[in-house]
């Protein structure tokens, strides 16, 4: 009988650690985590078209995230997508002259943001905005237009 126990016991907490593990694997899938990134700066960028990013995604450098979008709001006096950026603290020194991209990882198409260091000694402080950006690129789009120079060629 206390074997028997003894082995429920087990089993409970072999099933307990596997659920507990399962759990944190979801969170590093959906781009999410338990503690708040309250600290670091903030930095916006203006695109035309941001495709389907979303809030939580990483921004990085060097392919190395550095922060994460922190909300994507409509301009309806540019009709621009105004993306907010937290950066991490520790990055102090990004050059005034950077440009941003919507980039896109992997086969199920995760949209985020890349940065791209420019030269300028000047660098963004706290409320900076990136003055150079390049949109999502729009996979149908581009079909459109290669079937359409197609059909204008034949």
């Amino acid at each position: 009988m206390v074997k028997r126990g003894m082995l429920e016991l087990l089993v409970g907490i072999f099933v307990s650690l596997g659920l507990l593990a399962l759990f944190f694997l979801a969170m590093q899938v959906s781009n999410l985590s338990l503690h708040l990134d309250e600290g670091g700066y903030r930095l916006t960028a203006r695109f035309g078209n941001v495709g389907s990013l979303r809030v939580r995604a990483p921004v990085t450098m060097a392919g190395v995230r550095i922060g994460r979008v922190e909300s994507i709001q409509f301009d309806q006096r540019t009709y621009e997508a105004v993306v907010l950026m937290r950066i991490d603290p520790r990055i102090d020194a990004i050059p005034a002259d950077t440009i941003a991209s919507v980039l896109t990882a992997g086969l199920l198409g995760e949209q985020y943001i890349g940065l791209e260091p420019g030269g300028s000694p000047e660098v963004l402080h706290d409320g900076d905005e990136i003055a150079h950006t390049q949109s999502a690129l729009v996979l149908e789009r581009m079909i459109g237009q290669f079937l359409f120079k197609k059909a204008v060629e034949d």
